[in-house]
């Protein structure tokens, strides 16, 4: 139990080191994008549209994106285990 305790723990300490802690400027730059201003109308016209509020649809909206991007990462991830079986079963009868 405590080596998973120690391994759980050097995980996160590693993905600390990752972080970009320029949040801040980061958020600013892309708070003042064309893509959020974007983002923001099309909050305003799913709200509107569908009788709900621009809370409901700023959720709806993150939740499509994630959605796509789950289905895409699993789509890759998918072809890369396939390729990977591929080439296996190619060196494995050599």
């Amino acid at each position: 139990m405590e080596s998973i305790q120690l391994l759980n723990t050097a995980i996160i300490k590693s993905k600390e080191k990752k972080i970009d802690n320029s949040y801040e400027e980061r958020l600013s730059k892309i708070n003042n994008s064309p893509a959020i201003e974007v983002i923001n109308k099309s909050i305003s016209m799913l709200s509107e549209s569908q009788k709900i509020s621009r809370d409901q649809a700023a959720v709806q909206i993150i939740e499509a994106i994630r959605e796509l991007d789950s289905i895409w990462t699993d789509y890759v991830t998918m072809e890369g285990i396939d390729r990977l079986k591929t080439m296996l079963k190619g060196t494995a009868t050599h």
